[in-house]
């Protein structure tokens, strides 16, 4: 097989799993979805090819990405990509906290968030063990002790109660099919003040070449997080194509 076939291939597994990869074709929406009541939490209506025709507040659910397409998350070209040391730097860590990396993946940004946190730890959350057993296998080549993997479920992430300083999601939330319940719960781990910073590619930018399921509106995502109980803090802007939000669990 040549490198340019390989390539192919590679990205067709990734389509296949419903990942981010770019959609160089822009599409009109052909959905419209169906407002959601008071008596659910959600609605169901027309799917769209990379949705699960489930909607959370006026939003369609996106397919999660499988672990046959995690060669896309280490990527060589995403730190040119998304500058993902800013994001981690942005994010201000003390050495002594908790972070929750939901959709943890292969552990690119766990591995990075590590250092940062020499006397707390990071939770490694995924609902894969496949993905897990490549964050354990590289943990123990990269000889890094204080990444924990945690097989969550769709609807609970399986974290202590109060006890999570901060909990990142990265390109991730969007998938869950089950948004408030994974949000009441993750609301439940973080410790009074805690913070959940949220990086989602923007979807008011047509520029970024992502699946149109597979971005968020700064909106809706304050929208979604303020029916969680969090308060927005701030939408730091220095990532190249992702909104940086950063949600704040009250004090009491």
């Amino acid at each position: 097989m040549t490198k340019h076939s390989l390539l192919i291939a590679l990205i067709a597994t990734v389509c296949s799993s419903g990942a981010c990869v770019a959609d160089v074709t822009p599409k009109p929406a052909t959905t419209t979805a169906p407002a959601t009541t008071q008596a659910s939490a959600y609605e169901h209506g027309p799917r769209s090819p990379d949705g699960i025709g489930k909607y959370y507040m006026g939003r369609e659910i996106a397919h999660y990405m499988s672990h046959l397409g995690a060669p896309w998350l280490d990527r060589p070209e995403r730190e040119a990509e998304e500058n993902t040391q800013a994001l981690v730097d942005a994010i201000e860590l003390r050495p002594t906290d908790v972070v929750a990396d939901i959709g943890v993946g292969t552990g690119y940004y766990a591995f990075r968030l590590a250092p940062k946190v020499p006397e707390g730890k990071v939770l490694g959350v995924d609902i894969q063990q496949e993905m897990l057993d490549l964050l354990t296998a590289a943990a123990k080549t990269r000889a890094v002790t204080n990444v924990e993997p945690v097989l969550g479920s769709t609807s609970d992430p399986k974290l202590p109660k109060g006890a999570v300083d901060v909990v990142l999601m990265v390109d991730s939330y969007h998938e869950f099919d089950h948004p408030r319940e994974m949000m009441d719960a993750i609301v439940s781990a973080l410790k009074p003040g805690g913070r959940v910073v949220l990086v989602e590619f923007r979807a008011e930018d047509p520029a970024v070449r992502i699946k149109r399921l597979h971005k968020m509106t700064e909106a809706q995502a304050v929208k979604e997080m303020t029916a969680a109980g969090l308060r927005h803090v701030e939408t730091n802007p220095v990532l190249p194509q992702q909104h940086l939000m950063i949600f704040q669990k009250p004090l009491r």
